[in-house]
């Protein structure tokens, strides 16, 4: 059996985490320079203007969120592909708008900003390629699988 089925209370502990998944996609525009539209935004202070961008941050910021995006995708998909009951949970917080929102305005940015960059090691433009390239493939099948459970399975049934 699953742990969902003997612990039905465990849907609503997933309901609880569910803001600070999407909490992980705003800190990651945040710190790219990014707003995100539909987020509960806070007006920016004055002295708080963003200079930072995913372009000019320093290389081993540059790797750290990557490395957190890819953590974080790669966790979700797993998640559901085993857990495919909980789209439903996943879909009252909006998470495919949320998803898709993110994912125009990360990804573009983020692999312009590992194109550009200059490395001393080509490495490690190789695997920061590999990783964004990896979490985009896991963004695409996390919406994949919320699509078809949330809006196609309730038709075919």
């Amino acid at each position: 059996g699953n742990i969902f089925t003997q612990q039905p209370s465990y849907f609503s502990d997933l309901d609880e985490t569910l803001p600070t998944v999407l909490q992980v996609f705003n800190n990651i525009l945040h710190k790219c320079g990014l707003q995100c539209e539909g987020a509960s935004a806070e007006p920016q202070k004055l002295e708080e203007k963003v200079s930072v961008t995913a372009g000019n941050m320093p290389l081993q910021e540059l790797k750290d969120i990557v490395l957190y995006l890819c953590d974080t995708c790669t966790t979700l998909w797993a998640f559901l592909d085993v857990f495919p009951l909980a789209c439903q949970t996943f879909q009252k917080h909006e998470f495919c708008y949320r998803l898709a929102s993110f994912y125009e305005l990360a990804i573009p940015e983020l692999e312009s900003a590992i194109k550009k960059r200059h490395y001393e090691d080509n490495s490690v433009f190789a695997d920061l390629w590999r990783r964004i390239s990896h979490s985009r493939k896991k963004m695409i099948e996390v919406f994949h699988i919320l699509v078809n459970q949330v809006c196609l399975q309730p038709i075919l049934e």
